[in-house]
């Protein structure tokens, strides 16, 4: 991973992702004297994709109520160069779903081929 001391940088580090075959995040957001860079997705498989290639250990999951929709926030974080990035997904999740909300995501079973 490159040093993140300039603007040019950090978008150039986005540039890997998506050259790489990563799906563009909708929102990048990147701070003034780039010491915070978030990027939002807009699915789980587009998360988890950005935390593996960005290396995120940090991870947290935030459930709230949004004028009457229950959202769920999942946030991974990785500090680059004094750089803290973080992807972020928000998914709309039913009343229905709440049990899903319980139950930690399964991680991929290995191939036995």
């Amino acid at each position: 991973m490159t040093e993140l001391a300039t603007r040019a940088q950090a978008f150039g580090l986005i540039a890997e992702g998506v050259s790489a075959g990563l799906s563009a995040p909708w929102r990048l957001y990147l701070a003034r004297g780039c010491r915070y860079l978030s990027l939002s997705v807009g699915d789980r498989a587009e998360w988890d994709a950005w935390r593996t290639h960005l290396g995120c250990p940090e991870l947290s999951v935030r459930v709230y109520d949004s004028g009457g929709d229950i959202r769920r926030a999942s946030v991974a974080e990785v500090i680059v160069d004094e750089c803290r990035i973080s992807v972020e997904l928000i998914e709309e999740v039913g009343t229905d779903d709440l049990e899903r909300l319980l139950v930690v995501d399964p991680l991929p079973e290995a191939d036995d081929r």
